[in-house]
């Protein structure tokens, strides 16, 4: 058998490492690797990012868009095959999306008029027609999409094809389909903008053939037949309606609450509002007035007979001179009246008493007093309110003094109905009601499940985030324990002796050497400290030189010993 080298005890790692077996040689460089590889492993798998889709399915324009704008952002990101959908962090994923939403993208692959850039040979009429019809599909949805209350929109135009018969020819129509933002809505000026800009945009398209739909399937736009909204009830309308409601629901709250608590009251008020336009005329007349307070509107007097004639009969000289007519007739409207009797006998007398005989008329009209009235009734009046009212009990104690609740006394919801009455202006003519009543508000006593700690959101995020590195760490120190160990220990122990018998003949041959030595120890002789000399003497090198091979090799020594037990005493002894 052949002993290992014993080592020195500052020999180099070289050393140790020559010093140990071809085993445990390969054991430990086995575990020196596999320790590094996993430690590299764990490293790079811990600051690997969980990958999650942001989006999918993009059109190259808004792929651009989004790339650059999360390169702004300093946000990683990464492809799939063929780059149809864009990859980042998982716990980056929200925050990503709506960063992106406030900046509008994606915008969605919506093209327009350059497909028309891509005709390939070869293309029939029917095609481009198709081809044409889906640019200006396309090139209107822009347009609409830029309003700030519309998220998208998609636009589909019916064009006929056109013949040579003007009357069989087929009006275009169109459809538009608009999705709003979030608490966005479209009025009435905006909808008829829309429908102007897509009427405007396809020739001999007429406004009443254009559609507008929202996202939820309501016509926004009137309908062809030009009937009015075809949604019955005007959002305006029913918008002033929520707000009247409102209003008077917060007034009986703010006039109950500072009495009952807040919280311990509810309220819901109807309001009956009329929207319908209506228009009354009327005339009335009053009664006919006295002459003298009258207004004469025309006034005519008419005399006939002799007398009217001044009383001469006719004169002058014949001719052309003297046959002419005779002049305009005046009748003042407020002169005085001509007496008739007079002129006759003034007539008569220059008549020489010729017997005459008169008439006169006189026709005089008054204004008629009328009023015209024209009555525009308002829309939005108010018919009828109704007003509901739950109080809830008050909190009291009873006779032990445990708390409890108390009902209302029937004269405090006399009081509190009168309140209300005069906040909402109670109107018993129009039909108005008020209804208080006072109940216990039932009390919520679900208990909140709690999840126990390892089913958390927040543990198991922990749990995935520590899984790697806990991991890592727990298979390095198996690695290092079952094989690095071992073959440190080998470093750092002495060597094994394999050869006991050659170890038993030299520490006999060194003790033989300490027990032939006839030279007396003085030393060993006493154990008094004041008989020692400070310097060390041969003598007691060797006999230390004894003790450290028993602490080396015990075995050894051990067996030497026995040997000496056994053996016989020598001659002469």
């Amino acid at each position: 058998m052949t002993a290992v080298a014993t080592l020195p005890p500052n020999a180099s790692l070289g050393q140790r490492l020559s010093g140990l077996e071809s085993g445990q040689r390969m054991r430990l460089a086995v575990g020196a690797v596999i320790a590094i590889a996993i430690v590299i492993a764990g490293i790079v798998m811990g600051s690997t990012p969980d990958w999650r889709v942001l989006y999918a399915n993009l059109a190259d324009k808004d792929g651009g868009a989004i790339i650059a704008q999360l390169s702004q952002m300093n946000i990683p990101y990464k492809y799939t095959d063929g780059g149809s959908a864009i990859l980042v962090p998982a716990d980056k994923v929200h925050d990503t999306r709506l960063r992106l939403a406030s900046q509008g993208l994606p915008k969605g692959s919506v093209t327009g008029f350059e497909m028309m850039e891509s005709n390939r040979f070869g293309m029939t009429q029917f095609q481009e027609r198709l081809t044409f019809q889906r640019g200006l599909e396309g090139e209107l949805t822009r347009s609409i999409q830029a309003l700030s209350s519309v998220q998208s929109a998609r636009v589909h135009l019916a064009l006929p094809n056109q013949n040579g018969f003007f009357r069989e020819q087929q009006k275009p129509s169109a459809s538009v389909l608009v999705s709003l933002y979030p608490a966005r809505s479209l009025d009435r000026t905006q909808i008829a903008g829309i429908v102007h800009l897509v009427a405007s945009s396809v020739p001999e398209l007429s406004p009443s053939a254009v559609s507008v739909l929202d996202d939820t399937g309501k016509l926004l736009s009137a309908p062809a037949d030009g009937s009015g909204d075809a949604r019955g009830v005007d959002a305006e309308q029913l918008q002033y309606t929520q707000n009247i409601e409102q209003s008077f629901t917060r007034r009986i709250l703010d006039i109950l609450e500072p009495i009952v608590g807040k919280g311990n009251v509810r309220a819901q008020v109807t309001a009956d509002v009329d929207f319908s336009l209506t228009e009354s005329t009327s005339e009335s007349h009053r009664p006919n007035q006295t002459p003298d307070s009258g207004a004469v509107r025309s006034q005519q007097l008419v005399e006939t007979g002799a007398g009217a004639a001044g009383g001469t009969g006719p004169a002058g000289v014949p001719g052309a001179v003297t046959n002419q007519p005779p002049g305009n007739a005046t009748a003042p409207i407020n002169g005085p009246a001509q007496s008739l009797a007079a002129a006759g006998t003034a007539g008569a007398g220059a008549l020489g008493g010729a017997a005459a005989g008169g008439k006169r008329e006189s026709i005089i009209n008054y204004e008629v007093d009328k009023t015209v009235r024209v009555v525009r009734g308002s829309t939005g009046q108010l018919r009828r309110l109704s007003a509901a009212v739950v109080v809830n009990h008050q909190a009291g104690k009873d006779a032990n003094g445990a708390p409890t609740t108390v009902a209302l006394t029937a004269d405090q919801i006399d009081k509190m109905t009168a309140l209300v009455r005069e906040t909402i202006g109670f109107n018993k003519d129009r039909g108005d009601s008020v209804n208080l009543m006072n109940a216990p508000f039932a009390v919520d006593t679900q208990v909140e499940q709690v999840l126990p700690l390892w089913r958390q959101p927040e543990m198991l995020d922990l749990a995935r985030n520590l899984a790697w590195p806990i991991g890592t760490v727990l298979l390095v120190a198996l690695v290092l324990l079952g094989l690095v160990r071992p073959g440190l220990k080998a470093m750092a122990r002495p060597p094994v002796v394999e050869a006991a018998a050659e170890d038993d003949q030299q520490a006999d041959g060194q003790l033989d050497a300490l027990v032939a030595d006839g030279t007396e120890r003085p030393a060993l002789l006493t154990n008094s400290a004041s008989d020692m000399i400070p310097a060390p003497t041969p003598e007691e090198l060797r006999l230390e030189s004894a003790r450290k091979l028993a602490r080396e090799n015990p075995v050894a020594v051990a067996n030497i010993v026995k040997g000496w037990m056994g053996s016989e005493a020598p001659a002469g002894a």
